[in-house]
């Protein structure tokens, strides 16, 4: 396959706190090979800073795509999921769940709120190339069809 070079890079927002994880996601992104710039932050307070484009964030791209840890030091991605929905011109931000948390209401509550995909970890890494190769032709979609 070759490199998705059409158009500005994706803008990836991956909101992490394990580095690990980080690290494996960054990776499996890297062996996807869409063209993409992705922005690591590993709290909620930095994720929410980053999608109003505060302070150090005030000249942060707009995600095309959020990747979402649930489980984060000081609270639940949930809040970060909440903002986007609420928050003109961002409601639609396609969101990827990415988490350990296997817990019937927290699932109910990401489907509340349009989360686009759920993945539990550890991570099929064939399924999330496949769900992000997925999001980027929608966004590609998108693109053509408002020019």
């Amino acid at each position: 396959m070759l490199p998705d070079t059409a158009g500005r890079p994706m803008e990836i927002l991956l909101v992490e706190d394990g580095l690990l994880d980080a690290k494996v996601t960054i990776e499996a992104l890297r062996r996807c090979q869409i063209h993409h710039r992705l922005t690591l932050v590993r709290s909620v307070a930095e994720a929410q800073a980053i999608l109003r484009q505060e302070g150090r964030f005030a000249r942060a791209p707009r995600p095309d795509l959020v990747l979402l840890d649930l489980l984060l030091p000081d609270g639940e991605g949930l809040e970060v999921l909440r903002q986007l929905r609420e928050t003109p011109g961002q409601e639609e931000t396609a969101v990827v769940v990415l988490t350990a948390a296997e817990s019937d209401a927290m699932r109910q509550a990401c489907e509340q709120l349009h989360v686009d995909n759920y993945i539990t970890k550890p991570v099929d890494e064939e399924k999330f190339l496949r769900v992000i190769r997925e999001h980027k032709r929608l966004l590609l979609f998108d693109r053509a069809s408002t020019m």
